[in-house]
């Protein structure tokens, strides 16, 4: 006689915010798949919908408090996870029908919420997730989170308060679940945290065995052993401590990506006092010469805050001389804006909107005139990419160079015959400010 299984609950998931926060989401919904749940894809075939909030900026809580309406609005059943769950008095203030509110990374809290508003119904065959667990990224690249919460206080900053103080993940774990990973079908490993340079500060850099060797829980030897494990590896959120200087090298041996994601944030020194950092911005200009030396093809990508509080045009000139002469790679920049909390918003001097757009404008204006000369310059070379997308007939990929989401992308042509996740020599025929043009070799 046949066994007639009930039909397990549907999750759905919303997920905003950082790489970091898509990672928490990430395990959630694996720790809900191993419980039997099902995924939705929409609002109207959830039981319950799960909304991960960012909470960075005042924007960033306006568009998670406009997705948890949605959510209501759509579906009724609503549980709020991640940065905005420290604020669980305004969510409840504006929507009072929300089933349960969470802080970020507090996954047993929202998988017990999901269990009380959701049961799940006894089945020993639903309890079924592959074992690198559930993604939502494409299958060739995953995010790979080697710690949490963050050490500085900056003026302008509240993860600190969001997610507490640095906390590392054992290298050994690390480096499971990377190899999860790549046997699962990862063929790019984007190393995140809030500070990837200070990992494993907190536990004094204590090293554990991993396949018969000592590993320490250190940048450089979690990097060196990633690159060991065959696929690209990618370093974000990377502050330039001196250490640093210690995984240009690797970059030069191919063991990880000649890729740098360092949040300057500014180069005034008194900018960089005011927003309580680092200000050895010289020095900073000699070791991105230094690191060219060692790996040529190393590209750095940033991003700057502008109009931060008692910057004048005099700081501002200064920032703009310094990318001058940094000439980095990929730029982002934010016009300073007030988030609750931070201590920044005490501060005196501040520049008043249309100044902020101005700068924020020339800023934009020049490094996307260094992007597009550098760019230009990579024109006739052939270059390593991974393919992201198939068309009809042409590609979209991404070089070394370029981080997905927020870098730019290689257009192919006549590659209609490649497929997701393959890594391929291209030809680069044309390049424009953000993006480059070309054809795989045969």
């Amino acid at each position: 006689m046949a066994t007639t299984l009930p039909s397990p609950p549907k999750i759905g998931m919303v997920s905003l915010g950082c790489p970091k926060n898509l990672v928490d989401s990430e395990r959630i919904l694996t720790k809900l798949r191993s419980d039997g749940y099902q995924m939705s894809p929409d609002y109207a075939g959830a039981d319950v919908v799960l909304v991960n909030t960012c909470g960075f900026l005042d924007s960033a809580k306006e568009e998670s408090l406009e997705a948890i309406g949605e959510a209501i609005a759509e579906n009724g059943r609503v549980i709020v996870t991640g940065c905005m769950g420290k604020e669980a008095e305004t969510i409840r203030a504006r929507f009072p029908n929300v089933l349960a509110v969470t802080g970020a990374h507090q996954y047993e809290e929202v998988v017990g919420a999901v269990h009380e508003a959701a049961p799940m119904p006894p089945s020993a065959f639903l309890n079924l997730v592959p074992e690198s667990g559930l993604k939502l990224t494409p299958r060739h690249y995953s995010y790979l989170k080697i710690s949490e919460g963050c050490n500085h206080r900056c003026a302008f900053c509240i993860i600190p308060s969001l997610r507490g103080d640095l906390v590392s993940r054992r290298p050994d774990a690390i480096l499971r679940e990377a190899e999860k990973l790549i046997e699962a079908g990862t063929r790019e490993l984007l190393v995140i945290s809030q500070d990837t340079s200070a990992y494993g500060v907190d536990i004094r850099h204590q090293p554990r065995m991993w396949h018969g060797e000592e590993v320490r829980a250190h940048m450089t030897d979690l990097s060196r052993e990633l690159g060991k494990l065959g696929a690209w590896v990618r370093l974000h959120y990377v502050y330039p401590y001196p250490h640093v200087d210690q995984v240009i090298p690797l970059m030069a041996e191919g063991l990880i990506l000649p890729y740098l994601d360092i949040p300057f944030q500014h180069a005034s020194r008194n900018v960089l006092k005011l927003m309580k950092r680092p200000a050895n911005e010289t020095k900073v200009l000699e070791r991105i010469k230094n690191w060219r030396t060692i790996a040529p093809d190393i590209a750095i990508r940033s991003t700057f805050v502008v109009g931060f509080p008692g910057e004048t045009e005099d700081d501002f000139a200064y920032l703009m001389d310094w990318l001058q002469e940094a000439q980095l790679d990929r730029v982002g920049a934010f016009r300073f804006e007030p988030v609750e909390g931070a201590a920044a918003n005490a501060l005196p001097d501040p520049v008043p909107e249309e100044i902020k757009e101005e700068r924020y404008a020339r800023l934009m204006e020049l490094t996307a005139r260094i992007s597009a000369e550098k760019l230009q310059a990579k024109v006739g070379r052939t270059l390593d990419v991974i393919i992201d997308e198939i068309g009809e007939d042409g590609a979209t990929g991404r070089s070394k160079a370029d981080a997905p989401e927020i870098d730019g992308e290689v257009f192919l042509r006549d590659a209609g015959h490649l497929t997701q996740g393959d890594i391929v020599r291209v030809e680069i025929e044309d390049a424009d400010e953000h993006d480059l043009y070309g054809v795989p070799l045969a």
